[in-house]
């Protein structure tokens, strides 16, 4: 059975956001196109490799001489804010999960000055994202303009600082009744 491709070019609206409290957030990705919304969970590191990567090729652009445009929290003449008062604040309700990302690509387009970014489904088979036929894996397509994707990739960061705050010894993330910390051989910090 084929999956189905989800189309967003372009986008009224796409975010990263999070559900649920800290240490037990489900992040997603969510596009909406009129009424249409769509959203699509991933792991949080997912968020922030997508939003260092978007960063990493503007830079790259701009290196190589590409006027870029300031990041806008809309992008679009007459589109809405991408982000509200708050980074957890960004989806819009329901939140109902499409599919699981597993594999996403990110491509510029040179003569379009944009940015794809394309998010398959995990195989529904084992869970992972390895398989022979692509083409039976739901898709997401979104393309974002240059302000968009800057702007997108500012609001994920937000979203992953936004969880529990490090250790300030040994890094790792501090649950409000505290934690085992390695450094302090293992006393709760």
């Amino acid at each position: 059975m084929a999956g189905r491709k989800f189309i967003f070019d372009p986008p009224d609206r796409f975010v990263a956001g999070s559900v649920g409290q800290p240490g037990q957030r489900t992040f997603f990705l969510q596009a909406r196109k009129g009424s249409a919304v769509l959203s699509v969970a991933l792991e949080k590191v997912q968020v922030a490799l997508l939003a260092e990567r978007i960063g990493a090729l503007i830079e790259e652009l701009g290196r190589r001489g590409i006027e870029l445009p300031r990041a806008t929290s809309a992008g679009r003449p007459g589109a809405k804010a991408t982000a509200g008062t708050h980074p957890t604040e960004t989806l819009e309700e329901p939140v109902v999960e499409a599919f699981r990302i597993g594999a996403m690509t990110l491509t510029y387009d040179d003569a379009r000055r944009d940015v794809t970014l394309e998010a398959r489904a995990l195989g529904e088979e084992d869970g992972t994202d390895e398989s022979d036929d692509a083409d039976a894996r739901h898709l997401l397509r979104v393309r974002l303009t240059l302000a968009e994707a800057r702007a997108f990739a500012q609001g994920a960061v937000q979203v992953v600082a936004a969880g529990r705050p490090p250790c300030p010894i040994c890094g790792e993330p501090l649950d409000p009744e505290g934690h085992i910390c390695l450094r302090r051989n293992g006393y709760v910090m």
